[in-house]
């Protein structure tokens, strides 16, 4: 898969300004120490603490040009946690509406080492985070954008899929591939032992995976993130290949 993501750098932030407002709206919904669901062993205080964090993180990585070591990990006394949010995103819009989504910019993905690689990282790890709050206040859970959501589905398979997994040297017991279906677009997804791979492909090409799953794009999104079970979408073909298409995502997203 190319390192290019499939809609305009401004939708992405456009969607973080949003999601932020959904994020921190759901989190006044309920006390912050409410567990969430979708996130065991976190509570929405501490996810609303935890996208603070990531903003600045992105920050200093692109500011700094390597991983940073050391940055503002809890708000300041005196400091809520919804300011330690959004004084973090600040900061960060500061950095990424300033310079070209793609000039060079410092990061974990080899294949896109751009400012626009960071915009669409925050976009969705916003995105997930947002729904994983609702869930847990009670909320109903916002409807997330199809141009979004087909981005979030090639991120994941790409990025973390094909690029995070290697990373950590993780594989595939045995080699298998699954074919995710959506709105007219699909990917392949194959691991084993020797290799992790993502690609968007054609329909005919899908025809040869071990198996197909499909459903509207923001099912697909949240299932390949792990936030809704098998339920929310429809598969055919060979069940290992998905269990293990889902055990490597849980490993690479985690």
């Amino acid at each position: 898969m190319s390192g290019q993501a499939l809609i305009d750098h401004g939708r992405f932030l456009e969607t973080l300004g949003v999601e932020v407002e959904l994020l921190t709206g759901a989190a006044r919904a309920a006390p912050p120490d409410t567990p969430v669901p979708a996130c065991a062993g976190f509570t929405v205080g501490e996810i609303v603490r935890h996208v603070g964090g990531i903003y600045r993180v992105a920050r200093l990585w692109i500011t700094e040009g390597h991983r940073p070591r050391r940055w503002q990990s809890d708000p300041v006394p005196g400091q809520t946690t919804e300011q330690y949010l959004r004084t973090g995103l600040a900061a960060l819009l500061g950095e990424l509406t300033t310079h070209d989504p793609g000039q060079y910019a410092a990061g974990w993905w080899p294949a896109d080492l751009t400012y626009g690689f960071w915009s669409r990282r925050m976009a969705h790890e916003t995105t997930i985070h947002r729904t994983d709050v609702q869930g847990a206040a009670g909320v109903d859970i916002t409807e997330i954008a199809e141009d979004i959501a087909i981005d979030g589905i090639d991120e994941v398979l790409s990025a973390w899929f094909g690029r995070r997994l290697p990373m950590l040297g993780l594989s595939g017991t045995t080699t298998r591939s699954v074919a995710v279906q959506t709105a007219g677009h699909t990917w392949i997804a194959r691991a084993g032992p020797d290799e992790t791979i993502a690609w968007h492909c054609s329909a005919a090409e899908a025809e040869q995976a071990d198996s197909i799953v499909s459903s509207s794009p923001m099912s697909v999104y949240l299932w390949l993130w792990g936030r809704v079970g098998h339920h929310a979408v429809t598969w055919d073909g060979d069940p290992d290949a998905i269990a293990q298409l889902w055990a490597l995502l849980r490993l690479a997203t985690r």
